[in-house]
């Protein structure tokens, strides 16, 4: 089974940051990006991104070269990412929120780093790096001999424009390369597919190691937009709200957990900030629907609301689809929609042959998304990168190891993980599924299910639960539970919480709540 995206034509170098040079020229004095107060236009943003270019050409971190970017948002951290891709070489996030254990880990994953961009907040976290750190706004300070014009670098399709780190919870963290074609695809699909323009103003509210943010901070520049930026480290709902409120921004793109504290942040105090936005763009992790549908429903909401699907790997959006569409009693998941411009879903069996309609398969990418692979391994995992023939041609492909189908109507559902099931009293349950049924009963906000053990070692499935009002009694659950899940399924513990932990990236953090059920007294301590 094939989903095959709309043919679209792009420029013969399909380079990022030649279209926000673009808009320098159309609409110099245009604002650009708004942070703290501070309003920086178009033309001022460029000439500082041009002398950071020229900055790393004379260091010879052209072309090929990798540079870490340590920045809280700021205007300092646009002009470190534009300056990077003006002079050839690709950028790394890495994320000040993270413990500095952390990113000493992640430093010594990427081959090749020429240099870090730090500020005196942040350089504290990479000072033991082997590479130089530097402090953007002293070059700023002392722009002699750095011109102000776009440096002469030929940047391809095929170059990569920047890396972020994917998974890593465990083990060795995994560096993706994402191209310029894929990343220039992407955003030229949402701007011609959604309309998105000069008015299209956003939001940042994720993360900066998030793949997802790295979209999010260039779409409105690739618009000729203005980009705000919250001068908070981590996300703030109260300053989020806030700014959706003041300012005339049309846009955010953000995980999916983030989306419901928006919306609880909207209904709790009866706004309407985010009914007036012209879109939410939002993923990343399972959609519990059942947790935006009655602020969706409100009359006079005008937000467009887009699941998007996608990966790291892949140019982070694969798939798109308009939540307005949905009908729960189609389907119990809700669909993720269809491909974006030039790039391909594949569904396969484990034979890599394609499987029929409404079949189960491994969801494939394939086409202008599919990005540069692993940076920093050889492994297994770089075996997920291979090639098919589509229409008589080669086309690069990835398996994304996720599992989904195609609905007669030719929409993608992703159901889970390949690799989610896990094995309780001999057999294979798949921990989603369960939280899907959870989210269905009366009282239950929402929850998460993970694997804990009992004090012989055994298996056992543990829910953590964010009751509407009220605890929720464990044996009342349990019951509630069995009449849709067979025994098997039902998780020994139920444990009230006030609310799900997030990551840094605004999804929900697992490991913190396997971490709870190691600890006997958070476990039993609240439990109903």
């Amino acid at each position: 089974m094939i989903l095959q995206g709309k043919r679209v034509a792009l420029p013969s170098a399909p380079v990022v940051h030649k279209q926000f040079e673009a808009h320098v020229k159309a609409t110099p004095d245009a604002v650009a990006v708004v942070c703290a107060g501070q309003r920086v236009t178009y033309a001022e943003l460029d000439a500082r991104a041009n002398r950071f270019a020229h900055f790393l050409a004379a260091r010879g971190h052209g072309r090929g070269a990798k540079v870490g970017v340590c920045l809280d948002y700021s205007t300092d951290m646009l002009v470190a990412i534009l300056g990077t891709l003006k002079a050839g070489a690709a950028y790394v996030p890495l994320d000040p929120a993270y413990p500095a254990a952390r990113l000493q880990l992640l430093l010594g994953q990427i081959p090749g780093l020429a240099l870090i961009v730090a500020s005196p907040a942040t350089a504290g976290l990479v000072e033991s790096a082997a590479a130089e750190v530097v402090d953007p706004q002293q070059l700023s300070d002392q722009p002699a001999g750095l011109p102000t014009t776009s440096p002469d670098v030929a940047v391809t399709g095929d170059d990569v424009c920047y890396a972020v780190f994917t998974s890593g919870s465990t083990g060795t963290p995994k560096l993706t390369a994402v191209r310029h074609e894929g990343w220039f695809n992407l955003m030229n699909w949402l701007m011609l597919e959604y309309g998105l323009d000069r008015g299209s103003h956003n939001l940042v509210v994720s993360a900066f190691g998030f793949d997802l943010s790295q979209r999010s901070l260039m779409t409105p520049l690739f618009c000729g937009a203005t980009q705000y930026l919250m001068a908070s480290r981590n996300f703030d709902a109260l300053m989020a709200y806030r700014m959706l409120t003041d300012h005339g921004i049309r846009t955010v793109h953000c995980a999916s957990s983030t989306l419901y504290l928006l919306v609880d942040w909207e209904t709790a105090r009866g706004g309407e900030a985010l009914t007036r936005l012209d879109y939410v763009l939002f993923g990343g992790e399972p959609l519990k629907v059942e947790r935006i549908a009655d602020w969706a429903r409100r009359e006079g909401n005008r937000c467009t609301l887009l699941h998007q699907y996608g990966v790291a790997e892949c140019t982070d959006v694969a798939t798109s689809y308009d939540l307005a569409e949905y009908r729960p009693g189609e389907h119990d998941i809700p669909p993720v929609g269809r491909p974006v411009h030039n790039t391909e879903i594949h569904i396969l069996d484990e034979g890599m042959r394609g499987v029929g309609e409404e079949e189960y398969g491994e969801v494939c990418i394939s086409g202008s998304s599919v990005g540069a692979g692993y940076l920093n391994g050889t492994g297994p995992e770089s075996e997920k990168f291979t090639t098919v023939t589509v229409d008589g041609e080669p086309r690069r492909l990835y398996r994304t190891g996720d599992r989904g189908y195609v609905t007669r109507a030719g929409e993608l559902v992703v159901v889970g993980r390949m690799d989610a099931q896990v094995k309780v009293r001999g057999m294979r349950i798949d921990p989603t599924d369960i939280e899907r049924a959870l989210g269905r009963l009366a009282g239950v906000r929402e929850a998460a299910v993970v694997i804990g053990h009992t004090d012989a070692g055994e298996v056992e499935l543990v829910a953590f639960i964010v009751p509407s009002e009220g605890e929720l009694a464990e044996s009342d659950v349990r019951a509630r539970l069995l009449r849709t899940l067979p025994r098997n399924m039902v998780p020994a513990r139920c444990v009230n919480i006030p609310r799900l932990p997030l990551s840094p990236h605004g999804k929900v953090d697992r490991k913190a709540l396997v971490d709870a059920c190691r600890n006997e007294f958070a476990v039993r301590g609240t439990t109903a």
